[in-house]
């Protein structure tokens, strides 16, 4: 029996010695494992320092960009703005010899009766002139609105007035200034009088 329990007690101590070696690999292995992953940060580390230099860099970029593209065109408006009343200028320069020009032959008609028929018709060529200058850039003239519904989102309403027939009642009964679109859009309402 002591043969039987001096080979058991071997066995134990070898299993014992076998197990703490074991352990021992395993405490090893995790403090490798450990030393590693540390390393793998250190080694990732510098890389993110690498891409937020770099996304700086490039949200500096992206910003001096739009700073830049905004410059462009705050410039760009302005510069077509001067360019558009250029072409108005140009349009209405023609306009305006023409009333030079009327000038002139009202000054050297002889008598009155023939500088007032030049001076009617020079107003009359001197208007047709200038309203085709305005309608080349856009200008429309609205269509008279007596005797339709109120529309505010066209017509201003100055005042009101008694309605001449029980139909007029609610519509627009006169038209005191025109109203005029520029390029579809209203620059100026037409201003009415409305019946009560």
């Amino acid at each position: 029996m002591n043969t039987n329990n001096h080979s058991d007690n071997d066995s134990t101590k070898n299993q014992t010695e076998e197990n703490q070696n074991s352990e021992a690999n395993t405490d090893t292995s995790a403090e490798t494992n450990e030393e590693t992953t540390a390393q793998a940060d250190n080694s990732t580390e510098p890389d993110y320092q690498t891409e937020l230099l770099e996304l700086k860099d490039k949200h500096l970029r992206l910003y001096s960009e739009f700073d830049n593209f905004r410059r462009r065109t705050a410039k760009e408006k302005i510069e077509h703005t001067q360019l558009a009343n250029k072409n108005i200028m140009a349009a209405l320069i023609p306009v305006l010899d023409d009333f030079q020009r009327a000038e002139v032959s009202i000054n050297q008609a002889e008598d009155q009766d023939s500088k007032a028929d030049i001076a009617f018709d020079a107003i009359g060529i001197l208007q047709k002139r200038f309203r085709s200058v305005l309608e080349q850039q856009g200008l429309k003239e609205m269509e008279s609105p007596v005797g339709k519904p109120l529309d505010t989102d066209v017509h201003e309403a100055i005042t009101t007035t008694p309605a001449p027939s029980e139909d007029l009642k609610g519509k627009i009964v006169d038209q005191v200034e025109k109203g005029y679109f520029l390029n579809d859009k209203v620059v100026r309402f037409a201003k009415v009088v409305v019946g009560a």
